[in-house]
């Protein structure tokens, strides 16, 4: 077994074709199918199923790929480790964010980590933690920062609390109810709510029945920022978002908070990744500068103010513990 046989499989599966991976590669494609039927052969398993929509992993090339890929991945990150400790600013990381880091953390972090690390190529997957555990475990993520999910993970990745967060009510501007300073005000609005895998209608609906209200009518699922977005831009649409959504400078001049008394609790916010691979320089800077924007919630303002809050930087060994 060659570990260039390994890396032809994880390309397949990663671009999702033998055409598009030879491409990547820059591999004639005869070459990438030798590859993969000398694997096979040195196995006894097919890894692939040919089928008329092209390369489909069978159930064995499952199992075979998760462990591929992590032995893929953990080699580039160590040729990008020893590259970054000698002065070179080449290499890639890729982290999984939720919303509220896109919105509330990485306007701030991003420029920082730009000018440090200008020729690394940064991948941002959007996405919760339940979606993004198996690209944790195999190596393809390098850690995920967001909304804790509901059960703690399980052995073999560890959650590390960053701040307590909470939420606000968020319109477009000039909306009718944009001085409602109640829950019970605004009664009878039509709500969107995001992805529906983190159960967020749920707990909007617990806060109306918490206050003996009719429960809200969610009438839009936003997958995603953009969505949610041009959903709340262009209707009369209330969502129950991050708090920080007030600032996010692509919004902050189309949509606004409306001022409600309660305090309004939203999911924690942690760093998930796996302890025994430790981070590359860069994204090891990357978390750091991530951490520093953190915003931490006024205890005192039951409206949730937000302020920001340096946070200490994450060390290599003990950042996850």
């Amino acid at each position: 077994m060659k570990l260039n046989q390994l890396r032809d499989i994880v390309a397949i599966v990663d671009h999702g074709s033998l055409r598009a991976a030879a491409r990547e590669l820059d591999t004639p494609q005869a070459a990438l199918s030798k590859s993969v039927r000398a694997l096979e052969r040195e196995l006894g398993v097919e890894l692939f199923a040919r089928e008329a929509r092209g390369m489909v992993l069978t159930g064995l090339g499952k199992l075979f790929h998760q462990r591929a890929s992590a032995v893929v991945n953990e080699l580039r990150r160590a040729h990008d480790e020893l590259a970054q400790a000698q002065g070179e600013e080449g290499g890639q990381i890729t982290v999984g964010l939720s919303i509220m880091p896109h919105v509330g953390m990485l306007p701030h972090a991003l420029p920082q980590f730009r000018q440090r690390y200008p020729r690394v190529k940064l991948q941002l997957v959007e996405g919760l933690f339940p979606e993004l555990e198996p690209r944790l475990r195999n190596g393809t993520l390098d850690f995920y920062l967001g909304a804790a999910p509901h059960t703690p993970p399980a052995p073999g990745l560890v959650s590390t609390l960053l701040f307590e967060n909470t939420r606000a009510v968020m319109a477009r501007k000039g909306h009718p109810l944009a001085q409602a300073q109640s829950l019970r005000e605004l009664k009878g609005a039509d709500w969107a709510t995001t992805s529906v895998d983190y159960r967020a209608e749920e707990d909007l609906q617990a806060l109306f029945e918490a206050k003996r209200l009719p429960a809200p009518a969610v009438v839009l699922q936003a997958q995603s920022a953009l969505s949610m977005m041009v959903a709340l831009a262009s209707t009369d649409l209330l969502a129950l978002l991050p708090i920080q959504w007030a600032e996010f400078p692509l919004t902050r001049d189309v949509l606004m908070r409306i001022p409600l008394k309660e305090r309004l609790r939203a999911p924690s916010i942690v760093m998930i990744r796996r302890p025994d691979l430790p981070l590359t320089p860069a994204a090891e800077f990357f978390c750091d500068v991530m951490n520093r924007h953190a915003p931490a919630t006024d205890a005192g303002s039951s409206a949730g103010t937000v302020r920001p809050r340096r946070r200490v930087a994450a060390g290599r060994k003990g950042s996850a513990q």
